[in-house]
């Protein structure tokens, strides 16, 4: 199927049935639908966000054992019948479906995907959930400020240790030759914060050069 911009990838395990099926139909899709014939060999399976998988073939054990191992966020089940099946997935959809709901649901399922991973990121052995404004670990959680959160994330990007002048523009967007101390206060608190809750003193460093994660 050819390839269209702007639109999601969608890596296909399957029949031809099912892709000849959608060609005629290609301009209406909101989505690219890519067929891996060959998906025992090729490598690139293994970096897809999103695979789509038709429940009317027949894995044996090894190629269910493979389809699983693969780490897409979004792996959708489609057939005729999705009620049982021995491959792992997190989306169903059975058929026939109008197009119109079909887009709707692929969509929908990326979009909600994309939206989690981008508000929960890992730090240490933590969790930064902007979207909850939470720092997690295990059952235990501590609420943050949005400022707390940007810091937090200026300091994740950062390779080397960053100074108080520049986390000052980075997170509060003053000038360089600013006053620090709004800096020191923030980092003294989140500190604080972190140490009662998670009896963690090492999570946020101080160097002579800056503070670093």
């Amino acid at each position: 199927m050819h390839k269209q911009k702007n639109k999601p990838d969608i890596f296909f395990i399957g029949s031809d049935d099912f892709i000849s099926s959608l060609k005629e139909l290609k301009e209406d899709l909101q989505f690219n639908l890519i067929q891996f014939n060959d998906y025992q060999e090729n490598p690139s399976i293994k970096n897809s966000e999103v695979l789509m998988i038709d429940n009317s073939i027949s894995f044996d054990t090894k190629q269910t054992n493979l389809i699983n191992s693969l780490e897409a966020s979004v792996k959708i089940l489609i057939g005729k019948s999705v009620t049982s099946s021995s491959i792992n997935h997190n989306l169903s959809i059975k058929f026939p479906i109008k197009i119109y709901d079909l887009n709707k649901i692929i969509i929908g399922k990326i979009s909600g995907n994309l939206f989690n991973k981008n508000s929960s990121l890992p730090i240490k052995d933590y969790v930064l959930d902007k979207n909850e404004r939470k720092l997690k670990k295990n059952n235990l959680f501590i609420i943050l400020t949005e400022k707390e959160i940007h810091l937090l994330e200026v300091l994740l990007n950062a390779k080397e240790p960053i100074n108080k002048k520049k986390i000052l523009t980075e997170v509060w967007k003053y000038a360089s030759d600013a006053d620090t101390h709004t800096v020191e206060t923030h980092i003294y608190r989140l500190r604080k914060k972190i140490i009662e809750k998670f009896n963690d003193e090492d999570f946020l460093i101080s160097k002579k050069t800056g503070y670093l994660i």
